[in-house]
């Protein structure tokens, strides 16, 4: 039997938890009635049978049939009384802000130079990311995981940041002793190219240094 939930609402400890599903063994009974608190840095998102029904922005929310429309419309299309409980799945998603998290080359870069012809560089960083469309994101990325943290998505996010920032090498830079002067405009260069990346995934790129 699934577990009956009155009250829906979850609190990070870490700040590192960019979703959760609620409860963490599959769908629950939602009763009619029930609250749910969606904090300031959060979206809670209902799934039923695999499709979103619906997004709830922060505030205090009493589940009723006249304020919940999607999920209404649901229940009642399966002949439930109004009062009756519903079966979902709810994920929390965190969109604070996910800051400092690490870039890096884990080879060096094979770079022609204009003075010193072929030589190799090492390049590191760090970026900050948030949530900007709460079921793409869990759709796109983190799929039926009851739990999932900015370190899981660090890596795979890390990949995408090292190949474009070759490509970018290559057609910003001429030789290695502009580098200095040339870190801003690589910056901006390389931020607006990933942003395209980090839509298709539900995510702002906030910040990406070099």
């Amino acid at each position: 039997m699934a577990k009956l939930m009155e009250v829906l609402e979850f609190l990070d400890s870490t700040g590192e938890i960019m979703v959760k599903r609620m409860p963490d063994d599959g769908p629950c009974e939602v009763k009619w009635g029930a609250q749910l608190t969606v904090r300031e840095s959060q979206d809670a998102v209902f799934f039923r049978d695999g499709k979103a029904l619906d997004v709830f922005g922060p505030g205090r929310h009493v589940l009723q049939t006249q304020n919940i429309p999607k999920i209404s419309k649901w229940v009642t299309s399966f002949g439930y009384g109004q009062d009756s409980p519903f079966r979902a799945e709810v994920y929390f998603v965190g969109k604070q802000l996910f800051p400092n998290m690490k870039w890096g080359t884990t080879e060096p870069i094979l770079f022609r130079d204009s003075e010193l012809k072929m030589i190799r560089i090492r390049s590191f960083g760090t970026f900050s990311i948030q949530v900007a469309d709460s079921i793409l994101f869990i759709n796109k990325v983190t799929g039926t995981q009851g739990l999932y943290t900015n370190k899981e998505i660090e890596s795979y996010l890390r990949s995408i940041i090292i190949s474009k920032f070759t490509a970018i090498l290559g057609d910003e830079l001429k030789t290695v002793f502009d580098m200095p002067a040339s870190f801003d405009d690589i910056n901006l260069v390389l931020k607006a190219q990933l942003q395209q990346d980090f839509d298709g995934l539900g995510l702002l790129l906030h910040d990406c240094y070099i």
